[in-house]
């Protein structure tokens, strides 16, 4: 049944609000439905509305393992405008950097001073469970939270967010997250483009008015993911920057709610995929383009040094396909780069980037399987029963008081993500490990360039299916697995695990 069509059988417009971005307890009737049907709507694309990309790029400053982040109401200007946006520090749409080494302990105290409850989940770091930011560790209004932890892991880009159960869209959109990143002796070993010429990038799209940031999802923007017109990099809409005739290295982070980009140059320059959600790959792999859904990193490296003093060049947004009705249906302009000085660069890309390790699926003790593509369901059989829409995963919606799998330390597991009957994408997030895609069958059919090495968010196009191995290791208790649209994910997209 198309959409317009449900809408009229429901008695709902187009634009019914959904309070707090969640569909709980949200019934509808449905003449002549059959039990278990799958219904799809039709979804809209949000279009992008590009600038004049006058505004300089500019980066959050940088912190050590000690520090308070204040989850606060503030002001930023964005369009020239200072309008209200909710961060962690005064003035600022997002946090502070971290910026620490392998090794290092970490004490960080979240003042939480927002209305609401709130809480930090530290996306990409292997923590304990304790720490990781669970829905149910949170930091009532205007409380604390102390964050105390030891990095072990390799180098790599990771982020931080809020994740309280029904607020993570709206926080998350209004302006809270901030970029984690790990260093260590292997990466430094490399050389890689540093200091000025290490551009972290943080990618999200907002509705932005004179009143703020905007975010009030109706019931077909719950069902598609919240999107905005306006891109924001570091939190500055339409940005430029300058840069030499060399290689700079980019670190990429999609943190919007639900946009997919598929990145690439307006000049159809090389993009040298490096790394990833954890860490660098074992080789580096050119591109032309290449797709990042919300949650997932890249490490790009980009060599300008063939470009003429002058010239002015866009990192860019391609059309793509296999998204469902509202993702890839335009192709945008995100930020612009100014060749502005000519360098002699004697940075060569290694051709060995880092030590992985494949592991054989045969390895794996168990396999599950997560179906996800049944995003609205309805039960029984008379027009009188009623069609619940909400996302599942394997037809149950998150309950913290439930332990959904249970799984043994020290095992490796193959875990099936199943979107073959599926119409939205779902990027599938592990919380506490990081994971191998084995494969990908239909759909797009393959695995992409930064599909390579250690994952801890995966991509499920509609019509596809996708295994990933995931060495569970010793870091018990329990964590959740969901789906990182965040409107997705708000709206029960989300089950736990228990590691023991």
């Amino acid at each position: 049944m198309q959409r317009r069509n449900f809408l009229k059988l429901s008695g709902l417009s187009a634009g019914a609000v959904v309070t707090g971005g969640s569909l709980t307890g949200f019934l509808v009737s449905c003449s002549g439905c059959k039990k278990e049907h799958h219904m799809g709507l039709m979804t809209e694309p949000v279009m992008v509305t590009e600038g004049d990309f006058s505004r300089l790029l500019s980066f959050p400053s940088q912190v050590a393992a000690n520090h308070t982040l204040t989850a606060q109401a503030t002001m930023a200007n964005l369009k020239g405008t200072t309008i209200p946006v909710l961060g962690y520090q005064p003035n600022s749409l997002l946090g502070p950097t971290f910026r620490l080494n392998n090794g290092n302990a970490v004490n960080i105290l979240l003042q939480n001073n927002l209305s609401e409850h709130t809480n930090i989940h530290w996306h990409g770091l292997k923590i304990p469970a304790l720490m990781d930011g669970h829905p149910d560790q949170l930091a009532n209004a205007g409380g604390t939270f102390r964050y105390q932890f030891t990095i072990n892991q390799r180098a790599g880009l990771s982020w931080y967010h809020p994740h309280p159960h029904e607020h993570t869209g709206k926080q998350v959109f209004q302006g809270l997250a901030g970029l984690f990143i790990i260093n260590d002796a292997e990466e430094a070993a490399l050389n890689l483009p540093s200091a000025q010429y290490e551009i972290p990038l943080v990618i999200q799209d907002k509705r932005i008015t004179n009143n703020g940031i905007t975010y009030n999802p109706s019931m077909e923007e719950v069902m598609a993911g919240y999107m905005g017109e306006s891109i924001v990099v570091n939190g500055v809409y339409s940005p430029y920057t300058e840069v030499e005739t060399r290689f700079y290295r980019l670190r990429i982070l999609n943190g919007s709610n639900a946009r997919v980009y598929n990145l690439s140059f307006s000049n159809n320059a090389d993009m040298i995929v490096i790394g990833n959600d954890g860490g660098l790959l074992k080789n580096p792999v050119t591109v032309k383009e290449i797709m990042i859904a919300p949650g997932e990193r890249l490490d790009v490296l980009i060599n300008f040094s063939g470009v003429t003093v002058g010239t002015e060049l866009f990192l860019v947004s391609k059309e793509f396909a296999h998204g469902g009705d509202a993702q890839g249906k335009q192709s945008f302009r995100i930020m612009k780069f100014k060749v502005a000085v000519a360098v002699t660069d004697p940075f060569a890309v290694p051709a060995n980037l880092s030590a992985i390790n494949t592991i054989p699926a045969s390895s794996s003790v168990k396999t599950r399987a997560f179906e996800i593509s049944n995003a609205m369901e309805h039960h029984g059989y008379s027009m009188n029963d009623g069609m619940q829409m909400r996302h599942r995963i394997n037809g149950k919606l998150f309950d913290s008081n439930r332990i959904d799998e249970n799984v043994a330390a020290n095992t490796n597991e193959i875990w099936v993500f199943d979107n073959s009957k599926g119409d939205e994408p779902h990027p599938m997030h592990l919380h506490g490990v990081f994971f191998q895609v084995l494969d990908r069958t239909g759909g797009r059919g393959t695995r992409i360039a930064s599909e390579n090495g250690w994952k801890d968010t995966v991509l499920v196009m509609p019509g596809e299916t996708v295994r990933v191995l995931v060495p569970f290791e010793s870091n018990t208790g329990k964590f959740v697995f969901h789906c990182h649209n965040l409107e997705h994910e708000d709206d029960g997209m989300m089950l736990q695990y228990q590691l023991s």
